[in-house]
């Protein structure tokens, strides 16, 4: 790879990762051709595009995105060496997570082989196996509004509710004096 290939690839990477709030690393080095394939074919499907980067370019597209400041010192460390595979969600950051927990689940024999390396959301760096079932649970914006939503309607709703039940109860008292005054 010439040095402007490499400045190409640097860019495109800096560029998905300013656009994207979400990316994951995992190693698939261990698997086979064809279980790479069903991945990105999963991947594909769920909207979260898969591709693998030297991680030199890697590094040097975070450091030159790092507008947040962070510490990438232990993340290049842990993460950022053997065979590299970045995984791009543009809408959730739970969604690779539960890709991979299911790619696993689905194709027993690569569930040593598809690791979990380290991810990126929202400006936060979590590194290790150990958070990929945490991160799993995290909540997309869509499902968060959804929650807020519902809590929100169901409060109108019980409001709406007490509100037309004291006002039966006023219309009931109205007519009883009402009908006791003639």
């Amino acid at each position: 790879m010439t040095k402007e290939e490499k400045q190409v690839v640097i860019e495109e990477l800096k560029d998905k990762f300013a656009k994207c709030s979400f990316f994951y690393m995992t190693d698939a080095g261990g698997m086979t051709v064809d279980n790479i394939n069903k991945f990105r074919r999963m991947c594909f499907e769920k909207g979260i595009e898969y591709k693998i980067y030297k991680n030199t370019l890697i590094k040097k597209a975070l450091q030159a995105n790092n507008s947040e400041g962070l510490d990438y010192a232990e993340f290049n460390e842990k993460v950022l060496s053997g065979f590299t595979g970045v995984l791009f969600s543009p809408e959730s950051g739970s969604a690779p997570a539960k890709l991979i927990k299911e790619f696993r689940n689905n194709n027993p024999a690569v569930q040593d082989k598809l690791l979990f390396k380290g991810a990126y959301i929202d400006a936060s760096l979590y590194i290790g196996e150990s958070t990929l079932n945490e991160l799993s649970k995290v909540k997309s914006r869509l499902e968060m509004i959804g929650v807020l939503a519902g809590t929100l309607q169901s409060v109108g709703a019980s409001l709406a509710g007490a509100l037309k039940s004291n006002g039966d109860k006023i219309a009931g008292v109205l007519k009883t004096i009402s009908e006791k005054a003639e």
